[in-house]
């Protein structure tokens, strides 16, 4: 008993060893464990910790920052080269042959001036006057009816310019494709009647402004004539009185040769002595009318109108005005009615307007009561259709009761 109280701890010495290990415990973990610090020195901390990553994330922002500015940069040179392309694309096709221009060589540079002596030429035509009938490739019917009405054919049409010095040919020009079934199709009736003048002109109801220059500067660069007239191919023209019209101007016929070349001559009718005069004009502002002017704003404020000029069915200048539009082809303004733009270009030259209403007569009755009269007229048409309506059917009809004898033309004296 004695022995195995010595083997026993006892309970002093256990609180003791407690104690004593407690402390021991306290110690260690001072020196081992370090407590975490406190909310504020947390957020200090991941203030530096944050302020250590700013420059990364700055230099990302700026990288892509960067990325972007070149990106912008880059656009921008691509739109600026294709503006240069546009611009270079414009230039080229101001320089080049535009489809509202010649196929063939200009004429123009080689067209004598207002000055030079027409006898000096040598290559052109002396002749009295020629007459260019404006036609379509869809108009052959048209053609066809002034083949067989007023307009002389084959060996009549060769002695009409050798006996008469007068010239008349339809006049047209190309489409817009090289060699189409078009252009085959007016060759092919040219070489059969021989009377159809091709001109450096692509062909569109919207360029008979163009077409019209196109065609003074090809009839005066081939033939050397006292007048150069336009008439459209639904319009009966009496070709034995029209030598005479350009010289009632004077005092007799024999004046008018010493007269015409010392000025500009500009015969026409009126396009306001017409019935239809008041209402005409109110394309200015009507976009949806045939005859709409885009330029308006040039004629003044709303309500205003066109200068004189002359009509489109039918207008004859003299030779001096048909050169001097042949030498400015070029800079002549295209108005979207080609009758306007010739009274714009001639209205500010000296040239004296005359305006003869011979020029105008309606179809039966009232060419057929004035040829009974006596007066026979040049031109025949009706105005409410700007020519002559349903002309195919009906110029056989105008021809028959408004139409000189042929003593008239075959016995003139020109």
């Amino acid at each position: 008993m004695k022995n195995r109280n010595r083997g026993k701890i006892s309970t002093k010495w256990i609180a003791i060893l407690c104690i004593f290990s407690f402390v021991l415990g306290m110690l260690f973990s001072n020196r081992v464990w370090t407590p975490p610090e406190s909310d504020g020195r947390n957020i200090f901390g991941r203030r530096q910790t944050q302020e250590r990553d700013l420059p990364s994330i700055s230099d990302d922002c700026e990288t892509k920052n960067s990325q972007k500015e070149e990106m912008m940069g880059e656009f921008n040179k691509a739109q600026v080269a294709i503006q240069s392309l546009d611009d270079s694309i414009a230039k080229i096709q101001s320089e080049l042959p535009s489809t509202k221009d010649p196929l063939i060589p200009r004429i123009t540079e080689e067209v004598p001036s207002l000055s030079t002596d027409s006898g000096g030429s040598g290559t052109r035509k002396k002749t009295y006057m020629v007459i260019g009938i404006n036609t379509a490739f869809s108009s052959r019917k048209r053609r066809d009816s002034i083949r067989e009405t007023w307009m002389p054919q084959g060996a009549k049409l060769h002695r009409l310019e050798q006996e008469k010095g007068i010239v008349v040919r339809f006049m047209i020009g190309h489409s817009a494709i090289s060699n189409s079934i078009l252009d085959r199709a007016i060759d092919s009736e040219d070489a059969q009647h021989n009377d159809i003048l091709r001109l450096d002109h692509i062909e569109g109801y919207h360029e008979l402004t163009a077409k019209t220059k196109a065609f003074f500067s090809l009839a005066v660069a081939k033939w050397d004539a006292e007048f150069y007239v336009k008439i459209d191919d639904d319009v009966h023209v009496n070709l034995g009185t029209s030598p005479f019209f350009s010289c009632r101007m004077y005092t007799s016929c024999n004046s008018c040769q010493a007269q015409v070349e010392t000025q500009g001559v500009y015969r026409m009718h009126e396009i306001w002595t017409s019935s239809l005069s008041k209402n005409l004009f109110h394309f200015f502002l009507d976009r949806s009318v045939k005859y709409h002017e885009p330029e308006f704003w040039k004629f003044g404020e709303t309500g205003n109108k066109y200068f004189r000029h002359a009509t489109g069915q039918i207008y004859a200048i003299s030779k001096e005005l048909a050169t001097y539009v042949a030498n400015n082809r070029p800079i002549l303004h295209k108005y979207a009615n080609e009758d306007v733009s010739l009274g714009a270009w001639l209205i500010g030259l000296e040239v004296e307007h005359i305006d003869d209403r011979n020029l105008c007569c309606g179809t039966p009755p009232e060419c057929e009561w004035k040829a009974q009269a006596g007066n026979v007229c040049v031109a025949s048409f009706d105005w409410s259709c700007s020519g002559i309506c349903k002309s195919v059917e009906r110029i056989k009809h105008v021809h028959a009761k408004c139409s000189e004898s042929p003593a008239t033309l075959w016995g003139a004296l020109i």
